[in-house]
């Protein structure tokens, strides 16, 4: 019986095999892709609306609610 050092699950063998290599590729492309999606659910909404500024734009308040007077 041999044993392992502490922290090795897996034998030098296992790591050479392309199937390990495609498997470890995958997870780390899911790993990548979850983060962005986590990181772009967080992060605010940015309208377009928001940066383009256009002429039809109403110049009167049109709402049922009155405007503050500046």
């Amino acid at each position: 019986m041999r044993v392992l050092p502490l922290g090795i699950l897996l034998p030098d063998s296992t790591l050479d095999h392309t199937w390990f290599a495609v498997l470890s590729a995958f997870v780390a492309i899911n790993t990548i892709m979850y983060t962005a999606l986590a990181l772009a659910k967080i992060a605010p909404k940015i309208y377009l609306s928001d940066l383009v500024h256009r002429r039809d734009r109403r110049t009167t308040n049109r709402s049922i609610h009155p405007a503050p007077d500046d």
